[in-house]
């Protein structure tokens, strides 16, 4: 196993990676919408906190050189399922066919107060 990490994505907040390759797959930690910059989440609604979540996705996946076009799993977490149907309309703009596989589910709450959290794995 190695470890994957960036700075162009949120440190973890806890005793996890960002990412673990095993063999031919990446693990990637669910990633809420801070702002790597800031280390805050974004400010807005789950419109903003869904582009946040997916861009950090991005750059976890980047430092191993992947894309999105390498998930073949999604995980969405959500603090309102209410949300789905704009969170859905925001994800089919980061993801093309074939469509990786995906469930989403409501909590009842995320780390940080976050609406979103979403992690994947992905294919080398």
């Amino acid at each position: 196993m190695t470890a994957i990490s960036t700075q162009k994505a949120p440190a973890a907040i806890g005793p996890y990676s960002q990412a673990i390759q095993a063999g031919n797959l990446i693990f990637a930690s669910g990633q809420i919408p801070i702002n790597p910059l800031t280390g805050n989440i974004v400010e807005g609604g789950i419109k903003e906190q869904t582009h946040q979540a997916l861009a950090n996705v991005k750059a976890v996946l980047e430092a191993t050189g992947l894309s999105l076009s390498n998930v073949v799993k999604t995980t969405v977490f959500l603090a309102d399922i209410n949300d789905f149907a704009e969170v859905n309309a925001i994800y089919g703009t980061y993801f093309t066919e074939p469509y990786p596989a995906r469930s989403a589910v409501s909590v009842k709450a995320l780390p940080k107060g976050a609406l979103i959290e979403i992690e994947v794995i992905a294919e080398v």
